[in-house]
């Protein structure tokens, strides 16, 4: 075992499929969509009313629970997610000794700062240049995380950017422990109307549990989701010293960006491509490697071709055998938040050696040919997996994640 090698050794989750890494497994390997009708305001004049969404965030035994529901619920996400991920690596007396850094992505904490300051008759939306503190900052108080920390906005792509820049971090010997991930709350009255208007959203709202269908021939856009994870990095080395288990491994991973469209999928993939062969190359892993990718896979007509064009791109020999499936059909599109639940889910499919599916995948669109994990875990034996995210602007991502 290689002592450079990154580990992650905790794993914090808050989404609609579960606060806990447990809940989260139970659901995803189940195939149980946690789409449904919005509850949390008034979706009348909406063309999309439908969305996976989180009711209320676990209390925190860090605070009180007044002080806890006092902030809002981004702030309460990233507090549970961060403690999760403290608790169950155990490192709260490294803490102690400021050696940890903290990356995490974000998308949309100042339109979110806005949207609640306007609904309590505030103008701060007329004030962009006011200072507000980033919503992480209130749990980096809280955790008394003192090392250098950093905020990546890629827009979907900005948790697999955080992971990368982390276990980069810990490889130059700037940290000893990193703590990297996203959360993003995303189902508000001004963003599921503006994705809605744009027509990026599914309208299948008379059964949005069957609406994200991503590479089915019969999809209509993307579910809007929310929620994120949070996770530890150490070198093995360090884990090692102090006893720590071990999730799973970062093992590389690739970046690359179009000069395209801010919204519009670029129809021509090669940049897709340069990402996903950056990352093997960088993971040093061979294509017949690669046991499963979790693709991006965000239900929309233009993305889901592009990427099964790319696919079949960078495997041209392999693509009929690794199987390919989207947990975005069961958890939605979290936006920032996206790639840091999906990397969760590709250490759940390390872990239990099983690969959770897309569901709604009755008719696979033919310019999606890949070999679909179709509606059914699978049970597989899995060494090596690969997470595709893509954001809107075209910053493209893909990690290798190994298993412990």
């Amino acid at each position: 075992m290689d002592d450079d090698e990154i580990w992650i050794t905790g794993v914090g989750i808050g989404c609609p499929m579960g606060f806990s890494l447990a809940e989260f497994s139970k659901m995803l390997l189940e195939g149980k969509s946690a789409v449904r009708k919005v509850e949390l305001f008034d979706t009348t004049n909406h063309p999309s009313q439908i969305a996976a969404y989180i009711d209320e965030v676990p209390a925190s035994n860090k605070v009180s629970n007044g002080t806890f529901r006092s902030r809002c619920k981004a702030e309460q996400l990233y507090i549970h997610c961060i403690g999760q991920a403290i608790q169950d690596a155990d490192i709260q007396k490294e803490l102690e000794r400021k050696n940890a850094g903290l990356i995490l992505g974000t998308g949309s904490d100042w339109l979110l700062s806005w949207e609640e300051n306007f609904f309590l008759g505030g103008d701060n939306y007329k004030l962009p240049g006011r200072e507000i503190a980033p919503y992480f900052q209130y749990a980096k108080d809280l955790y008394q995380i003192e090392g250098p920390a950093l905020q990546v906005s890629t827009a979907c792509a900005s948790a697999n950017h955080s992971l990368i820049f982390g276990a980069n971090w810990l490889k130059m010997g700037i940290v000893d422990i990193c703590i990297v991930g996203a959360c993003s709350i995303n189902v508000t009255p001004i963003t599921l109307a503006s994705f809605g208007n744009l027509r990026a959203l599914s309208r299948r709202n008379d059964t949005p549990e069957q609406a994200s269908r991503p590479f089915d021939k019969d999809r209509d856009g993307f579910v809007l989701g929310e929620g994120g994870a949070i996770f530890i990095l150490e070198k093995a080395s360090h884990a090692k010293n102090r006893r720590a288990s071990c999730h799973g491994k970062i093992l590389g991973g690739g970046f690359s960006s179009d000069a395209f469209h801010p919204v519009i999928p670029n129809p021509n993939t090669l940049q897709i491509e340069i990402a996903v062969k950056n990352a093997l190359n960088n993971s040093q892993t061979n294509l017949d490697e690669v046991d499963y990718i979790n693709a991006h896979g965000t239900s929309t007509p233009v993305g889901d071709v592009g990427e099964a064009n790319a696919i079949r791109t960078v495997f041209p020999n392999q693509f009929r055998n690794i199987p390919v499936s989207s947990i975005k059909s069961m958890a939605g599109h979290a936006l920032a938040a996206s790639s840091a639940i999906e990397a969760a889910a590709c250490l759940v499919a390390l872990q239990q050696q099983a690969i959770p599916p897309t569901i709604n995948l009755k008719n696979i669109d033919p310019a999606c040919d890949l070999y679909h994990v179709a509606n059914t875990t699978i049970e597989k034996k899995l060494t090596r997996v690969i997470s595709n995210s893509f954001g809107f602007g075209g910053s493209n991502s893909c990690i290798v994640l190994g298993k412990a």
